[in-house]
Parts: structure tokens; sequence; C-alpha cells
């Protein structure tokens, strides 16, 4: 045999031109900062849409001509499509690789954010921030995916640690940076600001992002579990939609709500006999796992619910700007900054059924708090009660995590976080669904129950009709046009109170439904079988 023929075979295998050691070769030890800090990019660009467009929304209303039932689907929008991609990216980066992801999905966020501020209409809109939302759901297990990558199993936590500030940061941030854009340049620039951070994020995906983890055949994909569970979750929230617009009995919310059920439920079966499932229904039998995730559920119904109505309320019943509105926020997000450390390492001691249980409770005292709110609570009476319940939110995510994945066998970890994370989003996203329900129909009812009540007996009501037909004539208003200036006014006044009164039980609302999920918390004190 020639020297030529043995050459290959005697010489070592060159690494592959993406993979992690090819990389390292090229960048030095300075890679791990490198694509830690890509991954970041992604994940905080994402992160932050998720939370900027929210103090725009009462824009967003007035531009399009829609009331908050249809608005909130820029919100609940995002979270489904959210939900609907995360368990996919396990499966992408083994098929794709990181790099191959992490492109397509900033590419994706891109052009939703492009379309969200181009849009002409509502159902535009809606689109772009499903496209926004999709891409999130991508990106955030694919940053602590490629973290876990390159760094050493010894400084893995720290660069955890480093990681977790900047996806906390950007929903801290990203209301008061929505707030300011809005009102400097209008709810369209919202979207268009967001296009600088993943457009950098490309460039760096292309140099430093490494390839697929392992050469072969690409896993198969569960294409059946994925058309079925979107098409789950997209039919419910549009049929909860479609309810207060069309009546609940109506022909197309009751099929939308059929298929939503049957597709849930072919979901399921299915899952149960694919050998290569996206989400196996198995894990749910482990009793401390099932609390684990139905308090991840509420957790997230909590907090992306009261993200969301927190700045409505401020901007439509006490006249908020968007800035303000925004920065109502802050103070809260900054606070779960400073305590997720500290809750970290409480979780590493204590039983998660304590922490847990606790910041339930402190959550729940928070939103009751809220419940008295009125046109006349200061802003920082209003900051303080709403940082109460992120400070509870930040005592309860790590013990909440950390327990439902010890009781677990090791062999489900994988499917037991994907499972974690799915519930927290799929919560979030029927939150804002279900509070911007309870809004609408509990200010209707606020809003017959006061009218009702105006038979013109009342002393208030008719000091209040002198008042109006004396501003009136001394305007110069013809006396035939008192009476309907009197009672515009008047319904104006019913409207602003019914909407107040309805915010009020929203809050309400999320103060017993964190009350009622300390019940499955109990069940975290279970412990794996093996």
């Amino acid at each position: 045999m020639s020297e030529a023929a043995a050459g290959p075979q005697a010489l070592p295998r060159a690494p592959r031109p993406r993979s992690v050691e090819a990389l390292f070769a090229r960048y030095g030890p300075s890679y791990r900062l490198l694509v830690a800090f890509t991954a970041m990019i992604g994940t905080v660009s994402t992160i932050l849409s998720s939370t900027i467009v929210n103090v725009a929304i009462p824009d967003i209303m007035g531009a399009f001509g829609i009331g908050q039932d249809r608005a909130q689907l820029l919100a609940a929008g995002f979270l489904a499509a959210t939900t609907g991609t995360m368990l996919l990216t396990a499966w992408a980066v083994e098929a794709f690789g990181f790099r191959a992801t992490y492109l397509a999905a900033m590419a994706i966020f891109l052009a939703g954010s492009a379309l969200g501020g181009l849009a002409p209409n509502e159902a535009a809109l809606v689109a772009g921030r499903v496209m926004q939302g999709a891409s999130a759901g991508l990106l955030q297990p694919l940053g602590m995916q490629v973290v876990f990558q390159v760094f050493p199993p010894e400084r893995r936590g720290t660069a955890m640690g480093l990681f977790a500030v900047g996806v906390v940061m950007a929903p801290a941030l990203g209301p008061a940076l929505g707030g300011v854009v809005t009102d400097a340049f209008g709810w369209r620039a919202v979207f268009l600001a967001a296009l600088p951070l993943p457009l950098l994020g490309l460039g760096l995906g292309w140099l430093f992002m490494p390839g697929r983890p392992r050469e072969g055949k690409r896993p198969r994909f569960d294409a059946v579990g994925f058309l079925l569970l979107n098409t789950a979750i997209f039919a419910l929230l549009a049929g909860l939609a479609s309810g207060q617009q069309l009546g609940w009995r109506s022909d197309a919310v009751v099929l939308e709500l059929t298929v939503a059920a049957l597709a849930a439920t072919g979901f399921v079966l299915w899952e149960l006999r694919t050998p290569a499932p996206m989400l196996d229904p198995r894990i749910f039998a482990n009793p401390a796992f099932a609390g684990g995730a139905a308090v991840a559920f509420v957790y997230g119904a909590a907090l992306f619910g009261t993200t969301y109505l927190a700045p409505l309320f401020v901007q439509l019943v006490q006249g908020y700007t968007a800035t303000r509105a925004g920065l109502l926020l802050m103070p809260a997000g900054l606070a779960m900054i400073v305590c997720f450390p500290i809750s970290g390492r409480i979780a590493d001691r204590v039983p998660p059924v304590g922490p847990v249980a606790i910041g339930l409770v402190v959550f729940a005292l928070s939103s009751w708090l809220m419940v008295g709110v009125d046109t006349q609570v200061p802003f920082w009476t209003l900051a303080l009660w709403i940082l109460l319940g992120r400070v509870g939110l930040s005592l309860a995510m790590p013990s909440m995590n950390t327990g439902s994945l010890r009781a677990l066998p090791p062999r489900f970890l994988g499917q037991g976080a994907g499972a974690i994370n799915f519930s927290r989003q799929f919560g979030g996203a029927l939150g804002i669904n279900g509070l911007s329900i309870a809004l609408e129909q509990r200010t209707q009812f606020h809003a017959e129950a006061l009218t009702a009540s105006q038979d013109g007996t009342q002393a208030a009501t008719l000091e209040l009709r002198r008042l109006i037909e004396g501003l009136l004539a001394q305007e110069g208003v013809p006396q035939t046009l008192w009476q309907a200036g009197f009672e515009q006014f008047l319904g104006r006044m019913i409207h602003a109170q019914a909407l107040m009164l309805g915010f009020r039980d929203g809050f309400l609302i999320a103060a017993v439904v964190c009350l009622v999920a300390v019940l499955p918390a109990l069940l975290m004190r279970r412990r794996a079988a093996g």
C-alpha cells in the first residue's frame, strides 16, 4: 500500500468546521463568552418583545378601532406561538444544529417585527406577533442548551447566572422602553425598534454558533404531534376570543372549541403511542411533578396576565401615558433580578413546597391589594403593590422548577424540563385571554347594574344633572339638547366606573387562582420513585 493511500488512515480526524472544538481552535478560550453573548442576544430580543408591546395596546386599539377583547390577542398570540414551538428546539438542534436553528429563528423574528411595524390591519399585526412568538419558543431553550454545550460543568452555574440576568432584565425593561418609544414615535416604532438586536444576532450567529452536535441520521420529527398541539392551542384561543363577540353558543365558537378539544385529545393519545414524543404525557402520572406543572401553569397565568392588566388599567382608568405605565412595572422587574439569586439558594436548601406556597400567597396578597385600585391611587403605591407580587413569584419559581424535576427519574429530566416551560407559557397565554374575557364581562355587568340604578331620583344624579345643564347653558347650547348632553356625560361616567370595577374583579380573580394553586403545590412534597 502506498504512503499516499495509507496517509488518511494514519492521520487523526480533523474536527468538523462548525463543531465546538473547531470554533475553540479558531477563537480560543474567549469563544465561550462570544457564543454565550450571541445566545443572550437572541433570547433577550425575543423576551423583550413579549412585554414591550403591552404599554402600546391602548394606542393600537385606537388606531384599528378594536376593543381589548381583540387587542389581547397581541399578547396571547405571542405566548401561544411560543408555547407551540418551544418543544421543537431539542429536535431542531439535533437535526440542523445550533447555527441553522438560531439563524432561522432570528430571521423569523425579524420578519415578524417588520410585519408588525408595517401592519395595515389588526390581522397582519397579530400575524407578526405570532411570528415573533414562534421564534421566541425556539430561541429560549436554545440559549440554555448552547451554554451547557460550551462551558465545563464547574463553570455552568456562573454562566447560567449571568445568562439569567439578561433573561430577567429584558421583561423588566420592556414596558418602560416600549412606553418611551410609543410616546415619542408612535406604536409602530415599538416593532421597528426591535430590529437592530436581531440583525446583530444574525451576524454573531453566523460567526459563533456551532453546527450539529452529532453527525449521522437526522432524528425523526413528530409532525403529527406538532400539528395537533398547535391546532389545539390556536383553536382554543380563537374560540375564547370569538366568544365575546359572537356569543358563546354561536356555531363558530362551538366549532372552534370542539376542534380544540378533539385536537388536544388526539395529541395526548398520539404522544402515548409514538416512539419519539414531543411531550410524553406519562410524566404527569408522577403526583409531585404534576403538582409542579399545575403551579407553573398558574405562575405563567398570574405573571403574564397581571403584566397585561396593570399597564392597561393605569392608561385607560388613570390616564397614564405609555411611558409612565411602563415605568410602573420597572421596580418590580428590577426586584426580580435581585430576588432570583437568593431564591435559587433557598431552592437548594429548603424543600420546594414551602417557598412555592409562600410565593403564591404573597402574590395573592399583591393582587388582593390591587382590588382596591381607583383613580386616586398614587403611582408609587401601585408600583409597590406590583413589586410585592413579583417578589412572591421570584421566591416560587426556582423551587417550582427544581422541585418538579427532582421528583422525576433521571430518564425523564429532558421531557420534564420541556413540560414545565410549556406549562408556564401556556398558562401565560390562557391567563391573558381569561383575564381579558373576565374584564370584558365584568365591565359589562357593572355597566348594566349602574345604568339600572339611575332612575333619576338619586340626589347625586340630580345634582350632577343641574351642574351639567348649567355648563351647557353657559356655552349657549339650546335647552332642547340639555337632556341628550347630560345622558351622554352620565353614560361616560358609568362606563368609566364600570371599567374600574371590571379591573378590580380581574385582580381579584388572579388572587383567588393563586391561593387555589397552593393545593397542587402541596403535592411537591412527594419524591421521585426512582
